[in-house]
């Protein structure tokens, strides 16, 4: 099999939760144990940190795996989706897997584990768990998909798991209310195994702290003192207190390499998708906000930022509760709608309906491409061009520029 005949079997012929939604969802973890067990467990091998949570797991999994390298630990990142490259998935001290470890991997367990059917997910969390073990690497920084109970990276036994926020989302698997989401990431808590929460509403932390009593696991939680900073403090402060609990159970990490940690994570780790500037004239900037308070803290951003006229490109998915995000958004914006391409995406007609329901001012769009490029062909030098709401949708802008 070529690279693009691997992907191509990995998008189209297995079901994927990012583009099919509900019908690739699993409500055990049978298969991934079993598809583990063919693989010869390589997650048994692995020192890691496992981090969940509704907002800011991304982030922390990046700005903990650039520490750990500046420390001079070979450090493996698996996060998930990914934006414009597969291989952005799976990361060993910054560098992508290569294509020819992704072709070997599937061609070579094809047909190993053909009864157990893996979704594109497993695959994915195979691929990154035996790779990882066979580079050898000192620890791997592990993001969850969705929740943390029934995720399919939920067969680590860590040396600690984070738990960065609660918010509402994914509320159709999760729950509808923040206690049932909470007892859903709290499943990643594992047995007298150390937890790192981060700042969050004290109805919510008695869930994380009944579950660590049960598991009898040591818990520690950010000081309420950063509740009100924005999510990139907020985050840095969970992963300073995550080195603090590494080092009390045996890891040297020491506080030069958290300050270069922080400043050089684009550059040790390819984060992307974070309040990233495409382009300077006219100022472009993609963030992936796709829930309530993902987009309160776009609202922060953009309340610090100075321009004319504010263009905003915006597409969802169907289970996103879009009508109250559409409370969150701006009304002095212009609004170019789209829908990336997958099925689970919100049609325009509906979006349009949506905002003009608000009586935002908004134009639909046959694709994110037609957005991008109608809010620049619009958009002057001192105007603001937004593009969020949907990881897909930024995905498919940044091929753009």
């Amino acid at each position: 099999m070529t690279y693009k005949e691997v992907l191509d079997y990995l998008f189209s012929q297995l079901p994927m939760y990012q583009r099919d939604g509900a019908a690739a969802y699993k409500a055990d973890l049978k298969s991934t144990w079993d598809l583990m067990e063919v693989l010869g467990n390589p997650q048994k091998s692995l020192n890691c940190i496992h981090i969940a949570g509704t907002n800011g797991k991304g982030s922390t999994a990046h700005y903990l795996s650039s520490i750990l390298q500046e420390q001079g630990y070979k450090t493996g990142l698996y996060t998930s989706p990914h934006f414009v490259d597969f291989r952005e998935r799976v990361r060993i001290n910054g560098v992508m897997i290569s294509e020819a470890d992704v072709i070997c991997f599937v061609t070579q367990n094809l047909q190993k584990v053909a009864e157990i059917r893996p979704s594109f997910f497993e695959w994915t969390v195979g691929l990154a768990f035996k790779y990882f073990q066979r580079e050898q690497i000192d620890i791997a920084v592990i993001e969850t998909g969705m929740g943390g109970r029934l995720d399919s990276t939920n067969v680590v036994d860590p040396m600690v798991s984070v738990i960065t926020s609660i918010g509402m989302d994914h509320m159709r698997f999760l729950g509808n209310n923040l206690l049932s989401i909470a007892g859903e990431k709290a499943g990643i808590i594992k047995k007298e195994r150390p937890v790192v929460v981060g700042t969050m509403k004290k109805e919510v932390k008695k869930v994380f702290l009944q579950k660590a009593l049960e598991e009898e696991s040591p818990i520690f939680f950010v000081d309420d003192k950063y509740a009100k900073e924005d999510y990139h403090n907020r985050n840095r402060a969970l992963t300073v207190k995550t080195c603090e609990v590494l080092n009390s159970f045996g890891l040297m990490i020491d506080q030069t390499s958290i300050d270069f940690g922080f400043q050089k994570v684009v550059e040790n780790t390819g984060w992307r998708g974070r309040w990233e500037r495409l382009n300077s004239n006219p100022r472009v900037v993609a963030d992936m906000a796709h829930n309530e308070d993902g987009l309160k803290e776009v609202n922060r951003k953009l309340s610090k930022e100075d321009y004319f006229q504010l263009h905003i490109v915006f597409g969802s998915v169907y289970d996103k509760d879009v009508d109250n995000i559409i409370e969150i958004l701006p009304n002095n914006a212009t609004y170019h709608l789209c829908a990336a391409d997958i099925p689970r995406s919100m049609p325009v007609a509906e979006l349009r309906d949506k905002f003009d329901s608000k009586d935002l001012v908004s134009t639909p769009y046959d694709s994110v491409g037609d957005a991008v490029k109608r809010a620049m062909q619009i958009a002057d030098n001192k105007d603001f061009i937004l593009i969020t709401g949907s990881t897909f949708v930024v995905a498919e802008a940044m091929l753009l520029f």
